[in-house]
């Protein structure tokens, strides 16, 4: 029997994974990651004899850290007929994706004051397949809430500049979004912005030049993106700026899907006003001009707009200036997203697809899976403060993804985990396979029991 008090004793790890593409923070290479508990305890050459209980050789297969999705709706409690917390999270540990952060709208109530917060964390009590965390909502009114919401541990606030689609959850104006920005800077909490002016949103497609004459858009989403021009977006991140400069607040636009904002977002990082952005999968992989004519799962808020937009929103991830990529997964029932793109629900459901819809198009453009790590685990994670997630280090969470790179499959919707069997991915062929998830060093069994934790924000 080994002495416990015996220096010399060796060390017997819980698990120990072996990777030959291991991304770590100085980048992809051979390695062996030794977890002791629930948290990275070693990392050490590739060969490099390790005791452990368990031993896994993911010889080829890429081992990354979990991804971080800090762009969920889960719509738990009350609208749990769209989704829900079990089902969720079930497909984010599918799709290689160990914490999630879930947006305050579409559940009711919405998570705008703290008894309904805590009406969300009984709710997702024991259906959680991943860690989960909570943002709060900033909506007129409820100023007084939000400094309790803050000190109970939500990772920061939400609002609209346009409206949410939702009654219950509507949006601020350019007064309440400067006092939202004041409250926020007052207490270094972050104010997420779906940034779109209201003013550049019509009800109707505008007519348009062409050859030198109005005529309307054609086609149904024509239509519809016609609706929803790119002046939304760029007008309201300008006043986004000009809040967060008049205040110090740090700001994060959410799901940015028109390029011609780069150049603002740009400056105003320079200028050193505290300014985040996003974008999602399928801006950067789909494209008006390949949406098929009334198929109403491509439709989101903001829209996805054409090909020159795709090639420049990528330009602005590659340079900087969009810091990371989640998937504003927003379903639905499906009887919502029928009829025609004017009065579907705007919303994309891929939570369980990001990884591979990515990697398809990265792998084309050359880049690695290290690229992948820092816009969708490292820079999310470090967004919302979760400083034990996101990377492959010692002393960090072991949530981590085994990633094959090289398998081709076919999207098939009935497959997926969310709720909905509803996604614009559906038969499309992705290169990229999530073969295991480990979510704090246990491999997730989706047919088992739960471990997700409810997280609540660390101090800064």
């Amino acid at each position: 029997m080994t002495d416990p008090y015996d220096i010399a004793a060796p060390v017997v790890y819980d698990l120990v994974l072996r990777s030959r593409r291991t991304v770590l923070p100085d980048g992809e290479r051979p390695a062996a990651v030794a977890v002791a508990g629930e948290r990275i305890a070693v990392i050490g050459g590739y060969d490099e004899p390790i005791p452990a209980h368990r031993t896994e050789d993911l010889g080829d297969l890429v081992l990354m850290p979990g991804l971080v999705d800090t762009h969920v709706h889960v719509n738990e409690p009350g609208r749990t007929e769209w989704e829900g917390f079990a089902t969720a999270t079930r497909a984010a540990a599918a799709g290689g994706v160990t914490t999630i952060v879930d947006m305050p709208l579409n559940s009711l109530p919405p998570t705008v004051d703290t008894a309904a917060l805590a009406a969300k964390r009984a709710a997702a009590a024991d259906r959680l397949w991943v860690d989960t965390g909570f943002w709060g909502g900033a909506v007129p009114g409820n100023d007084p809430d939000r400094k309790a919401l803050h000190d109970a541990g939500v990772f920061g606030f939400k609002c609209f500049t346009a409206p949410s689609g939702v009654d219950e959850f509507p949006p601020l104006d350019t007064a309440g979004l400067h006092r939202a920005c004041a409250t926020v800077a007052a207490l270094d909490a972050l104010l997420l912005v779906h940034a779109e002016d209201p003013a550049h949103l019509h009800d109707t497609p505008p007519a348009v030049q062409i050859d030198g004459s109005q005529a309307s858009p054609k086609g149904d989403f024509d239509r519809f993106l016609a609706t929803r021009p790119p002046e939304a977006e760029t007008s309201a991140i300008r006043e986004v700026i000009a809040a967060a400069r008049a205040t110090g607040a740090r700001v994060h636009v959410l799901h940015l899907a028109a390029a011609e904002a780069l150049a603002d977002i740009a400056a105003a990082k320079r200028d050193g006003v505290r300014i985040t952005a996003e974008t999602c999968p399928h801006y950067l992989t789909l494209a008006a001009e390949r949406v098929p004519d009334g198929d109403t799962a491509f439709k989101c808020c903001p829209p996805i707009r054409g090909e020159a937009n795709r090639e420049a929103l990528w330009e602005g991830l590659l340079n900087g200036r969009i810091d990371i990529v989640v998937s504003d997964h927003s379903p639905s029932p499906p009887g919502m997203k029928t009829g025609d793109f004017a009065t579907a629900w705007g919303g994309i459901a891929s939570l369980q697809l990001g990884l591979p819809v990515m990697w398809t198009e990265a792998r084309r453009r050359g880049l690695a899976p290290a690229d992948l790590t820092r816009w969708m685990s490292t820079g999310p994670a470090e967004l919302v403060g979760l400083d034990r997630k996101g990377r492959i280090r010692t002393g960090a969470d072991a949530d981590l993804v085994a990633f094959d790179p090289e398998h081709a499959w076919t999207v098939r919707a009935a497959d997926l985990l969310h709720r909905h069997p509803v996604t614009p991915y559906d038969g499309a062929t992705l290169t990229g396979k999530v073969v295991s998830t480990w979510l704090r060093g246990a491999p997730v069994d989706t047919d088992a029991a739960p471990r997700g934790r409810r997280l609540r924000r660390s101090p800064r």
